[in-house]
C-alpha cells in the first residue's frame, strides 16, 4: 500500500511536465422528447405518458487538444435525460455518427443518463405495452432518440472552435442515502425512520457539486458540465414526462448566464442515494414552501448555489492551454455468484409471475437470476465487461461507469486519485444495474440483493483499481 501510494505521489509531482495544448470546443443541445405516448422507464408496472411536465433533452460537448495543426486527444460527452443508457443505445449512436465524422474516433463518444424515471423506455420486452395509432414502442422510440442524438453530436463536434476552460468545486446538500438500517440486521430503501426498530441511515452522502466551465475566445460562457452524486429521482412517478431536477437547474442557469447556456447533467457514485430525505421532511417542506418554492425549484436553487459558488472562484483560473487526454479500455468484472438458496427463492417468485403479460417486469427480475445461476452451474458465464472512459482535462479526472454505483465507490476513486478534482460519471454507455457495497450487501434489500445486482463488492473494488490505474496513466503521459 505505501509503495502505491509512493507511486501516485510521484505521478502528481510529475504532472506538471506533461505539456498542454490548445482546447477546442464545440456543445450542442436537442430535444428527445416524444410526440406521441409513450411507456414510462423505471418502475416495477407499465406507467403510459399523457402529458409533458417538462421537455426531456440532450446535450453534447465536444473537446479536442491541438498543438498547431496535430490532433493531440479528442472526447464527445453527451448528456442525456433518460433512467439509462440501455444495451446496444452507444453503438447505434456510433453507427449513426460515424460515416458523417470523418475526422473522430466513434470509440471516444459517452453517453450518460440522468436518470430521470420519466423518460421513455428504450427496451423492448420489459412491459407489456399496448398498440395503438398514438403510442410510440420502444424500437420506434430509439430510433427517433438516436436520430436527434447523432445530429447533436456532429452539430457539437462542427462547431468546435478554440476555447476556455475552468473547474471548480461547491457545495449542495441533494443526495440522501436512501436505506434504513433496522435492529433485525436488515435496510430497506426509503424505508421508514419513525419506528422503534429503525437504527441509522446506511452510508455515506457525498455532497461536494464539482463543475466544469467552457468559454470562447471572446470569453463567452458556453457550456456547464456538473456533477452531483445523486440521481433525478425527486419527480419520479405519475404518467409525465419528465426531465426532474435538470430541468429548473437549466431553467435557472440560462435565465442567469445565457439562453444559450449548454448544461451537462452528470450523475456521479449514487445507487445508494436519492434527493428525498428519509427524515426531516416535515421542516423541509416547510422552509421550501415558505421560500415559494416546489421541492424540485428547491433542489435547482442548492445546485444553482454550489454552481455559482464555483464559479466565482474558477473564474479566476481560467485555462486555454489544458491537457487533455482520453483512454478507452474494456475491463471485465466478476459476476456476483448466485447462491443456492437466492436461486431457490427466484425461481419460486418466477413462477408467480410467469404467463402474466403485466408481470413481465417482476418475472424478468427474478428469472434474470435462474438463468445467470444456471451458466454459472455449466461454466458458460464468463466475466461482465465494461467500457471505461478515463479522461483528464487540467488537473481534472473523469472517470465513467456502466452502473447504479454505491457511493463508496465513488469516494475510493476520489480519495486515491492524484487530479485535484475527479468527477465519476455513473450509468454511462451501457446499463449495468446496481453495484452494491459490502456493507449494502449484508444488510439485503432492494438495491442490494442478488436480483438488483449482476456484479457484487468485489468486482465494484476492481473497477475502482482500473479506474484508477487508468486515472494514473494520464497523469504519467
Amino acid at each position: 500500500m505505501r509503495r502505491a501510494a509512493a507511486c501516485l505521489l510521484i505521478v502528481a509531482l510529475t504532472a506538471a511536465a506533461v505539456p498542454a495544448a490548445e482546447l477546442h470546443i464545440g456543445g450542442a443541445t436537442t430535444d428527445i422528447t416524444p410526440d406521441k405516448s409513450v411507456a414510462l422507464d423505471g418502475h416495477r408496472n407499465l406507467r403510459m405518458s399523457n402529458k409533458v411536465e417538462s421537455r426531456v433533452t440532450a446535450t453534447a460537448l465536444a473537446l479536442e487538444s491541438r498543438e498547431g495543426d496535430k490532433v493531440l486527444d479528442q472526447a464527445i460527452l453527451v448528456s442525456c435525460d433518460l433512467v439509462a443508457i440501455r444495451e446496444g443505445i452507444l453503438d447505434k449512436i456510433r453507427d449513426k455518427v460515424k460515416p458523417r465524422l470523418s475526422d473522430f474516433d466513434v470509440k471516444k463518444l459517452v453517453a450518460n443518463a440522468t436518470h430521470t424515471h420519466n423518460a421513455p423506455v428504450t427496451q423492448e420486452g420489459k412491459y407489456a405495452i399496448p398498440d395503438g395509432d398514438g403510442i410510440m414502442k420502444p424500437t420506434e422510440y430509439v430510433e427517433f432518440m438516436t436520430d436527434k442524438l447523432a445530429d447533436a453530436i456532429v452539430e457539437s463536434w462542427q462547431k468546435r472552435r478554440p476555447g476556455k476552460v475552468a473547474w471548480g468545486q461547491g457545495q449542495a446538500v441533494i443526495a440522501q442515502n436512501r436505506r434504513a438500517v433496522y435492529a433485525n440486521g436488515t435496510a430497506k430503501m426509503y424505508g421508514a425512520t419513525n419506528t422503534e426498530d429503525f437504527r441509522a441511515i446506511e452510508g455515506y452522502e457525498d455532497h461536494n457539486l464539482d463543475v466544469l466551465f467552457f468559454w470562447d475566445e471572446k470569453d463567452r460562457l458556453i457550456a456547464t458540465a456538473i456533477n452531483v452524486a445523486c440521481p433525478a429521482q425527486e419527480a419520479e412517478g405519475g404518467t409525465a414526462i419528465h426531465a426532474d431536477f435538470w430541468h429548473p437547474v437549466r431553467e435557472m442557469l440560462r435565465e442567469r448566464y445565457g439562453k444559450d447556456l449548454l448544461v451537462l447533467g452528470w450523475i456521479g457514485a449514487a445507487g445508494d442515494q436519492s434527493p428525498r430525505p428519509l427524515y426531516g421532511k416535515a421542516a423541509d417542506q416547510r422552509m421550501y414552501k415558505l421560500r415559494g418554492l416546489t421541492r424540485l425549484e428547491e433542489l435547482a436553487r442548492r445546485i444553482v448555489g454550489g454552481w455559482e459558488d464555483a464559479y466565482e472562484g474558477a473564474g479566476k483560473d481560467v485555462r486555454s492551454d489544458v491537457v487533455l487526454g482520453h483512454r478507452v479500455e474494456e475491463i471485465a468484472l466478476p459476476f456476483r455468484k448466485v447462491s443456492e438458496v437466492e436461486v431457490a427463492e427466484a425461481r419460486q417468485e418466477a413462477a408467480k409471475y410467469a404467463g402474466d403479460p403485466a408481470q413481465l417486469w417482476n418475472y424478468g427480475w427474478h428469472q434474470r437470476v435462474v438463468d445467470r445461476y444456471e451458466a454459472q452451474q455449466a461454466g458458460t458465464e464468463g466475466d461482465q465487461k465494461m467500457e471505461l472512459h478515463a479522461l483528464r482535462l487540467g488537473d481534472v479526472a473523469i472517470a465513467t461507469n456502466h452502473f447504479e454505483l454505491y457511493t463508496d465507490f465513488g469516494i475510493r476513486i476520489k480519495a486515491r486519485s492524484p487530479a485535484i478534482q475527479t468527477f465519476i460519471i455513473q450509468l454511462a454507455c451501457d446499463a449495468g444495474g446496481y453495484l452494491p457495497s459490502e456493507r449494502a450487501v449484508g444488510y439485503g434489500g432492494y438495491g442490494a440483493v442478488i436480483q438488483s445486482s449482476r456484479i457484487g463488492p468485489e468486482g465494484g473494488q476492481i473497477l475502482v483499481e482500473r479506474s484508477l490505474a487508468a486515472i494514473a496513466d494520464l497523469w504519467s503521459e
